[in-house]
């Protein structure tokens, strides 16, 4: 968890008054459990105890146009878009930078690049000296060898392949090389003279940083989540505005993206909820007025009204610093922190339940407990990336989009979807740890998840056991004699050793997937249904996940074994 350094006496002379240690550390607890990007910085800190605190009302973020009425332009290039996509701006306009608010400004952007920005690899922020620069500015793509400019606080210009050499033996930042040396592209800003503003994610130019004397500033930030980048350039903007002439004003800037649509950031943009009194008041066991309520709300930065004293119903306007408010359930949490957890009086649960172990993960556990007596281990993810479920698995003539559930905003290219198969996870780990003696015996009960337009969710969960078995031999009779002892714990008898089981026992059939070695795949039937494959995978799938030897995979569907 981040953590901010604070000057007490600092603090206290913003507060407008002082504390006992004991008294400070109880104020700063009302915040402990939020996760808010803004109270990374003092600013931040500050402004939400003053509301807190009710010296002072939340504040109105808006933005400005310039006074002449013309807003600076970024143009993204069609070049971006094969490293790093997105861009977003604003501009500071008469700020009043100190020694303490410098740091505290820099200090921000670090934090920032740690937390949503997961180290510079999703959001890169740079601040740049507007008045050193002329607009407009281009975002673009180049080839390293034609990147040349004085970087920040060096003395003369390299190329950028010479700055990765000279800042990989620098120990901040030779952390984020990786994230762009093996691109044929380089993204790079500029200004209309060609001044290189900043190579992102490593490094800014020297021509434009901040100094002190900085009464105007450009803030850029290149990304590859969107969402992510919107809410880095609203935490600072709104943070810092209070420094400006007119406080809590932001110059926005137009970003022509490469497609020639024009967007105007930041939005910095209100939205309104409605919750009702009955309701908070059952979830958090409290017994509060709607008024009292919506002042809770408010000494949160929630402004909010009652709208209708009869129902309880609440009129909640979530401001742009609060991008973790996403569902009602938040502000019930903001609620019941205001109140103070340590307030609510506990009681005993009006009903009494005995719990115990749903079928699904007992049947589960004695499963694991076989397969760890056969000799396999279990591990795995349960995201992968589409190519581990589609491409690799040879699916090719199958559309992901149609199976497998997408994560909107992914972390890395490895965590695209939610896995529709065990088996590319235990391959990927075989291939990980292909130096180890062989064979190589992996197993996993776990859930996979496909899209069902049926189910209210558009996705329905299915429990599965998947093995695979790596050696110099392809091990189907392992593959096959594992099945054999999983029936046999599940005490489902083979059909063919008695006739009149026909339909209600097991049995393998020779079945054709482009993912298994022809001829070498079977489909498993239990009761007359399929409930699975197993088979020798592949060549193509085995090289596809860095394997140099045969592999044997079993792969069944648990929800009917209730």
């Amino acid at each position: 968890m981040p953590t901010i350094g604070v000057n007490r006496d600092a603090l206290f002379k913003s507060l407008g008054q002082t504390y006992t240690e004991e008294g400070l550390i109880n104020l700063l607890n009302i915040f402990e459990s939020l996760n808010l990007y803004d109270l990374l910085c003092i600013e931040g800190l500050v402004q939400a105890l003053k509301v807190f605190l009710q010296k002072e009302s939340a504040p109105d973020y808006r933005c400005v146009a310039p006074l002449n009425g013309l807003k600076h332009k970024i143009i993204v290039t069609p070049a971006t878009q094969k490293i790093r996509p997105y861009c977003v701006g604003a501009v500071l306009r008469n700020i009043t930078f100190t020694k303490e608010v410098y740091d505290s400004f820099i200090d921000l952007q670090d934090k920032l690049h740690h937390n949503i920005g997961r180290k510079r690899t999703l959001v890169s922020i740079g601040t740049h000296d507007l008045d050193t620069i002329t607009g407009p500015f281009t975002y673009d793509a180049q080839t390293p060898s034609d990147i040349k400019f004085i970087s920040l606080n060096q003395t003369k210009a390299h190329t950028a392949p010479e700055l990765m050499e000279l800042y990989s033996k620098d120990s901040h930042l030779k952390s984020f090389l990786p994230i762009i040396q093996d691109s044929p592209v380089y993204p790079v800003i500029l200004d209309s003279n060609g001044v290189v503003l900043s190579m992102p994610p490593i490094i800014n130019g020297d021509h434009s940083k901040i100094k002190l004397s900085t009464r105007n500033v450009l803030v850029e930030i290149t990304a590859t989540d969107l969402t992510k980048a919107k809410v880095a350039l609203d935490t600072i903007v709104t943070m810092f505005s209070c420094h400006c002439d007119e406080k809590f004003t932001v110059e926005p800037v137009d970003i022509v993206g490469h497609d020639g649509t024009v967007v105007e950031t930041p939005g910095l943009p209100y939205r309104q909820e409605t919750v009702n009194a009955n309701n908070l008041n059952k979830k958090i066991g409290i017994d509060l007025t709607a008024s009292e309520i919506a002042n809770l709300l408010t000494k949160m930065c929630l402004r909010s009204e009652v709208t209708n004293a009869d129902s309880g119903e609440i009129l909640v306007t979530i401001p742009p610093t609060r991008s973790d408010v996403i569902h009602a359930c938040d502000i019930i949490e903001d609620c019941a922190i205001a109140y103070g957890f340590n307030n609510i009086v506990k009681t005993f649960p009006r009903s009494v339940t005995v719990g115990g172990q749903q079928l699904s993960m007992k049947l589960s556990e004695r499963l694991r407990v076989e397969m760890a007596g056969a000799g396999f281990t279990e591990l795995t993810f349960s995201l992968c990336s589409a190519d581990d479920v589609g491409t690799k698995m040879r699916q090719v003539g199958k559309n992901m989009d149609n199976l497998a559930v997408h994560i909107s905003n992914p972390a890395t290219l490895e965590f695209q979807v939610v896995r529709t198969s065990l088996i590319p996870g235990l391959l990927k780990t075989a291939g990980s740890n292909r130096k180890m003696p062989l064979p190589v015996k992996l197993f996993e009960i776990q859930e996979v998840v496909l899209k069902d337009g049926s189910r209210e969710t558009g996705a329905r969960n299915e429990r599965r056991l998947a093995a695979v078995y790596y050696n110099k031999t392809p091990g189907f009779e392992v593959i096959h004699g594992l099945l054999d002892r999983l029936m046999q714990i599940l005490e489902i008898k083979w059909e063919s050793t008695n006739p009149e089981l026909k339909g209600k026992g097991y049995c393998i059939k020779g079945a054709e997937d482009p993912s298994y070695f022809p001829g070498r795949c079977a489909e498993i039937y239990v009761h007359g249904k399929a409930v699975g494959k197993l088979g020798v995978l592949h060549p193509e799938v085995v090289t596809n996940f860095d394997l140099v030897c045969p592999v044997s995979a079993l792969e069944i569907n648990l929800e009917g074994f209730y």
